[in-house]
């Protein structure tokens, strides 16, 4: 099986460096066209299930690349991006100027980041994304695999999965062994696709961070 692990397109709060977290933005304008050509991109790809974040810019964007397909967009709440609680909405620049501000390490040593208040954790974003895979993934791969057929005609059989930067990096990092203090080793633009292959339950990286589109955008805070 391969997972196509995707971030969603561009929002405002993208485009001017703000945090987002849980915050419900919607894509703008230039973020539906990334999901678009991403789409296009895509388009010989057939799913045999399409997942999202049920926060909008991501679903949104697991809409317009699942476009005419036959497959249901499912929305799980594991998906959702990581929580910064009171930091959400914070300025990046200002973040990293100020070693005091909740979210400091987050940005700038992230090794050492420790979530204030109701925020999350690196380890409790892996937890449910773990869950997530566990529930959803691992059972389609090992159906497929004893069917011996797929549900759409793809070959192995194919996943779009469509959530958040600090998500898919905390899976990312989790299968290539990357520590919490590399977090960002990973640059992952808005639209990118991350490629993983499923065999067996042992998940793989056949490509990271793929894009659709021209210059990538956003691809580190």
């Amino acid at each position: 099986m391969k997972i196509y692990l995707m971030r969603h397109g561009e929002t405002e709060y993208n485009r001017v460096g703000r945090l987002q977290g849980q915050s419900d933005i919607p894509l703008n304008e230039f973020g539906i066209q990334l999901a678009e050509k991403t789409a296009e991109g895509l388009k010989s790809v057939s799913f045999d299930a399409v997942f999202s974040s049920p926060l909008q810019r991501a679903l949104e964007t697991a809409r317009i690349v699942s476009g005419s397909r036959d497959v249901k967009v499912e929305t799980d709440e594991r998906l959702k991006e990581i929580h910064f609680g009171a930091g959400e909405g914070a300025r990046f620049d200002e973040a990293k100027k100020d070693e005091a501000h909740p979210v400091h390490n987050f940005f700038c040593n992230p090794g050492c980041y420790v979530p204030k208040g109701d925020a999350e954790s690196f380890d409790q974003v892996r937890e449910r994304g773990k869950s997530f895979l566990e529930d959803k993934i691992f059972p389609l791969e090992a159906k497929l695999t004893a069917e011996g057929t797929t549900l759409h005609g793809s070959e192995n059989g194919n996943v779009l999965i469509v959530a958040h930067g600090a998500f898919n990096r905390c899976i990312l990092n989790r299968i290539a062994g990357i520590p919490d203090r590399e977090f960002w080793t990973i640059n992952l633009p808005n639209c990118a696709v991350s490629i993983l292959s499923l065999e067996g339950g042992e998940l793989r990286i056949v490509e990271a961070s793929r894009v659709y589109y021209g210059t990538p955008v956003n691809g580190r805070p």
